[in-house]
Formats: structure tokens, sequence, C-alpha cells
């Protein structure tokens, strides 16, 4: 279904002509500051091999310069995959990335089950003005349970804290089933799950992954229901035509058994997507229950194609074939894409949506961009066509 409108539209961050572009987007908004910190991989060619990462933030007003996080970077590996989390009780904002040896390709690593790809993070107490020094977490976090894998990566996209304090940063990793087969390649799993700290992130955990079937790419949301009840749901990219869930009733320390989503296509091979959830408008909960929490998905919606990026709706997420939609945002190529919900005090809420498209790299830094957010509620997407990421947006809550 094609949106009735499509939002203005201005560039953010342009392919420039020596070849450098931006992918692997994430969007997180600080409460204290009011204002989006936006991220991404700020990549030096069209391969997963060389990239040079960058992370922008920014506001719905204006967007700060182009800044590289400099501090994120282990020597010798390229930084991928940002996914920051805010501790609102705190104020501390964590940015987890993966940081891999050298030129070394996750192609490579799936079919020699040489694992080259190490967990680490940055942090910073002023809203993402300084950022302290890069730490390795593989071996505190993963330890042996690392040689296990053929490689791993983060979201990507944001992560989430619930209202325990947990912080939840989503992630996937490929098993191992069989290292050498009858002399064959390598052969691996795909699996989702989370990394979660308890401690306003002096510490992390590894949690367990989601059973079957095979899930990757992925992104958390808190749901709460009309009773109170909360769970946690997964939605995670699949190789297999379609998106797969799963749900939590310990707060991602372990995933249930996931299912297919029909209503969710995926192109061949998938695509990254992302999920965002916020309080059920009102009047949808019935007497004095509270209101329950809807689910709002993007990723582009052809089955065959990474075309016309669309947003989804879902009532009830615990249901597969709840979901309503696509209503279509973008025209054209679409890729990877990150969400943000925000409630403006006094007005009615607003959905920040962000969007970044896909392209490859070779060498990667990070890089940031700050905004300060508008008085009124918005729609903001943030998206890459051949090479230009534009930030769009509309005053308007709604689909």
């Amino acid at each position: 279904m094609r949106s009735p409108y499509f939002p203005a539209r201005s560039v953010l961050f342009r392919k420039e002509a020596n070849g450098v572009t931006y992918r692997v987007p994430a969007l997180l908004f600080l409460p204290r500051s009011n204002s989006f910190l936006a991220f991404c991989e700020e990549r030096l060619s069209p391969s997963d091999s060389e990239v040079a990462g960058s992370i922008p933030g920014s506001s719905l007003r204006s967007w700060e310069d182009l800044r590289v996080l400099g501090t994120a970077h282990l020597p010798g590996h390229r930084s991928m995959n940002p996914c920051p989390v805010y501790d609102e009780f705190t104020g501390t904002l964590f940015l987890l990335f993966i940081a891999v040896l050298g030129h070394v390709s996750e192609s490579f690593q799936l079919v020699s089950g040489k694992n080259v790809t190490r967990l680490c993070c940055v942090s910073s107490t002023d809203g993402g003005a300084t950022w302290g020094p890069a730490t390795d977490l593989t071996q505190a976090v993963i330890g042996d349970t690392i040689k296990e894998w053929a490689t791993f990566a983060l979201g990507p996209g944001h992560g989430i804290q619930l209202k325990s304090g947990r912080l939840l940063v989503p992630a996937y990793a490929y098993q191992i089933d069989c290292r050498r087969c009858l002399s064959q390649l390598c052969q691996t799993t795909p699996r989702s799950f989370c990394f979660h700290s308890d401690t306003h992130g002096s510490s992390w955990r590894l949690g367990e992954a989601v059973p079957g079937p095979d899930s990757v790419e992925c992104q958390v949301v808190s749901v709460d229901a009309e009773d109170g009840g909360s769970l946690l749901y997964c939605n995670a990219r699949s190789p297999l035509g379609c998106r797969v869930q799963a749900l939590s009733l310990d707060r991602g320390a372990a995933f249930q058994p996931g299912q297919l989503v029909p209503r969710l296509v995926e192109p061949r091979n998938g695509c990254h997507g992302s999920v965002v959830g916020f309080p059920a408008p009102p009047g949808q909960s019935p007497g004095n229950f509270l209101p329950p929490t809807w689910v709002v998905y993007s990723h582009p919606t052809w089955p065959d194609a990474r075309r016309d990026l669309g947003v989804y709706l879902s009532p009830f997420p615990r249901d597969p074939d709840s979901w309503a939609g696509p209503w279509v945002i973008y025209e054209g190529p679409s890729a990877y894409s990150d969400l943000a919900y925000l409630e403006l005090s006094g007005t009615e809420n607003a959905d920040i949506f962000t969007r970044f498209g896909l392209s490859f790299t070779r060498k990667r830094r990070f890089c940031l961009r700050k905004r300060s957010f508008l008085k009124t509620p918005a729609k903001v997407e943030i998206a890459e066509n051949d090479g230009y990421v534009l930030s769009c947006q509309r005053v308007e809550t709604g689909f």
C-alpha cells in the first residue's frame, strides 16, 4: 500500500567523489538533552572488508557536522555494526560495536570457521560530545564460546533499556556445526540472541540464542500487556523468505523457539529491518486496563529486491498474523533501517524513523551527528539512495 504522502527530504550524508559512502544505521533519542544521535559506518568501497566507520547524530531542527568517533577503534581492526544503548538511570550512553581484524571478510570467516571478530564498547557521559577509550569485551563476555562461532555481529541498530534497568543489545552468531565436513567448507547455523547488563553497563552477559529457525540480524522491543505483564519481542532477518520472531519471558536471557511471520516478506538472502514499540492510542484498552504495546516495523517491501521502504503495524505482536501494511514511505532502492520513538510532553506522540541504504566497504570508522528536536510531533526518515543519505520529516502523527 502506497502511503498518501512522501515526507520532504534533505541530504544528510552524501556519497563522496572518492567513493566513500555510508551504511548500517543506528538511531537513538537522548531524553535528557532532547536530542537524537545517528550512527553509521563510513565505508570506502562497496565491500564489507573495507570500512571507515562513522557515527552521525541529529535533531529534527538541525544536524551538527559529521564527526568521526576516533576512540571506537581497535588497532589493526575495522569498526562495524554500531549499536548504541542509553542508560536513563545514569545518563550514560554506550556504543557497542564489532572490530574485525584487517581486511578479513565475513564470508571468509564463514567458510573457514576462523573467527577474527571482537566485541567492543565505548561510552559517553555527556550525550555523545566526548567518548572514552574502547574496551575489548570479548573474553570477559563471550569467553570460550567464541570458539564455537565462525563469526558474530551486533544488531545492527539500537539497543533498549527495560523498566528494570537491564540494558539489551541484540546480536547474532554463526554457530559452527562442522568445521570440515567430508573435506567441504565449514558448516554454520545463524542464531539471534542478546547481550545484557544488569549493572548499568559495567559488566555484560551473553544470553541464550533463539533455538530456531535460522535467524540473523535482529532488533528487540519490550512489549507490555493490558494486565501489566511484559515480555521481550525479537524480530530477526531470515533466509527463509520471511521474518522470524521469538519471545522471551525472562528479559532476554533466553528465547522460546522462533516463528515464521509470512506477512513480513524478505527478499532473497533477507535484509535488516527495525522494530520499535509505543503505547497503544487512547481507547484501545477496555476499562482500566493498561495500554498495551503496539509495534512498528520498517523494511523493504518487495519480496524479490531491496526496494520501496515500508512500515508495518502490529497491535498484538505476539501473534505473527497480526501485522497490517505495508505503508510505503519511500519508493526506490531501500535497505537497512532504524526506528526510534519519543513522546513529546504536552503534545501528541511522535514516531521518528531513520533509514540508511545498503552499500559495501573496505575500511571502517565511526562518525557522529547530533541534533535537537522540534517542539512538534514529527516523523523522520534518514535514507540512502545511490550513495545519498537523506533526512526526511513530516510534522504529523499516524499512518
